[in-house]
């Protein structure tokens, strides 16, 4: 079974999630979309016709969102088939956090590694059917 297709995000905390995404415009060209993070797209490379995407965006120090870990990062991986993946995870004693979720832009569920950090896994819909491509 295929597992990880590619790198989805990368999501950090911040003391000033504005001031950083500021920061990284102004000094690395990184602009923030209306949803408050970046999205650098792509095109699959065995299906041309795909777009994909790799989000980065910054959260509240506070954030609950990459809870139960109390890292400061969370990365998010592409995937081809979340429902089989997570199956096979739990059967080799992978603690999964939470239900898949069905979103507008795909599957997603969360897994944590052995030093607790939380991942997220992404089936993404495909690129024309995905509202914020």
């Amino acid at each position: 079974m295929k597992r990880v297709t590619g790198l989805g995000g990368m999501f950090f905390k911040s003391r000033d999630p504005k001031g950083t995404l500021d920061w990284y415009r102004r000094h690395l060209g990184i602009d923030s979309e209306e949803w408050g993070g970046f999205a650098f797209r792509w095109l699959e490379h065995d299906q041309p016709e795909e777009t994909g995407c790799t989000v980065w965006s910054a959260f509240p120090e506070d954030s609950k969102h990459f809870a139960p870990s109390e890292h400061p990062f969370m990365v998010n991986y592409r995937v081809a088939d979340l429902p089989a993946l997570i199956a096979a995870l739990e059967s080799e004693g992978v603690e999964v956090v939470g239900e898949i979720e069905q979103h507008e832009n795909g599957k997603f569920a969360w897994i944590l590694d052995p030093e607790g950090r939380k991942v997220e896994l992404w089936q993404p819909v495909p690129s024309k059917d995905d509202p914020y491509l």
